[in-house]
């Protein structure tokens, strides 16, 4: 097969959910930094980035101990309400960092992402609160319409209107009768991460285990499954069901980690074989086969033809300096949807 026979290759039968993790947003920054050259906090240097060691710093000892790890301090601080003018000064600075992100002007592994796969057919739902997502996802809407975006934890860029139950940019006017998007939540206590409280976290998650139930491909990206997020994995759990009945549905894993460690975290999502692990995006199916993922492993799984799946004919380049050249790439995969209705 030839890039041209996948991009022909078009129907709008089957889903991708895509869930990511901090480790997408870093892969995102080490391919193309930050715009104004800021970090990417991650959980165990949080507290240095975001400039809390002024407030940390003043805590009892056993709060200053666990600075290497933000998740455990931020729970502990939420258990005494002694510290709640700290806590609140803590997530406000956070908040305020994370707001100020920008991606650059050049395409992101974000940006590739949104295009690769498809409106109203695909998903991709992310524990980030990070604006990247939705920053890609407005800027490249010129070139495609992307797949519904799932904020699993909140989004610093994303508000909610609770009466509408509609989502929109924080601040904005969300009815002609008034009313703004009030921000979302974003700090959970590691110990009692409740997702069905909050009516906005409910839903995303409500939407996500819908999704998972009839997904084909499902890909991870940069979510490592760690222990502390008991009600996460067991809300995964239970929409993914039983792998002995999940054996026509492939499970993607891209992560720095190994091979079998990768495996193991996500050893009851996967049936037998039907796995992929790969530790870079640009090896992944969203890169290998961006806009045709689902194609290409039905081509594999259940071959019409007698030619053998198609591995990387159509693999998308790395190195786009301009928004312009990445859409421009993928305008005969777009034409080739439109002429098949999808």
């Amino acid at each position: 097969m030839k890039r041209e026979d996948e991009i022909r290759m078009v129907h709008q039968n089957g889903m991708h959910v895509v869930i990511l993790g901090a480790g997408a947003s870093l892969a995102s920054t080490i391919h193309r930094p930050e715009k104004n050259g800021k970090k990417l906090p991650l959980m165990n240097n949080m507290v240095g980035i975001c400039g809390l060691d002024s407030i940390v710093n003043q805590l009892p000892f056993e709060y200053r101990d666990l600075k290497d790890n933000f998740e455990l301090l931020y729970s502990k601080l939420s258990e005494n309400p002694e510290f709640s003018e700290e806590k609140l000064s803590i997530e406000y600075a956070i908040r305020s960092y994370f707001e100020d992100l920008e991606l650059p002007d050049e395409p992101t592994i974000y940006d590739y992402l949104v295009l690769s796969l498809r409106r109203e057919k695909d998903i991709i739902a992310t524990f980030n609160w990070d604006p990247f997502l939705y920053q890609a996802y407005n800027r490249n809407c010129e070139c495609a319409k992307g797949p519904l975006l799932l904020f699993l934890h909140g989004c610093v860029s994303l508000g909610f209107d609770a009466e509408s139950r509609k989502t929109g940019p924080v601040g904005f006017q969300s009815r002609k009768d008034g009313g703004a998007f009030e921000p979302t939540k974003i700090l959970y206590p590691v110990h009692n991460k409740d997702y069905t409280s909050d009516p906005f976290i409910r839903y995303q998650w409500e939407d996500l285990a819908t999704a998972l139930k009839i997904a084909e491909r499902v890909t991870i990206f940069g979510y490592s499954a760690p222990k502390t997020d008991v009600e996460a994995l067991k809300l995964l759990k239970n929409a993914w069901g039983n792998i002995e009945d999940r054996n026509m549905e492939e499970f993607e894993i891209i992560d720095v980690k190994s091979e079998d460690d990768a495996k193991s975290s996500w050893s009851e999502f996967i049936h037998t074989h039907h796995y992929h692990y790969c530790n870079n995006y640009f090896e992944s199916s969203l890169a290998l086969h961006p806009r045709r993922s689902v194609e290409n492993y039905h081509h594999w799984a259940m071959p019409s033809s007698p030619f053998e799946a198609f591995q990387d004919g159509n693999k998308i380049p790395r190195d786009f300096r301009t928004l312009e050249e990445l859409w421009s790439w993928h305008e005969p995969l777009i034409e080739a949807e439109k002429k098949a209705g999808c």
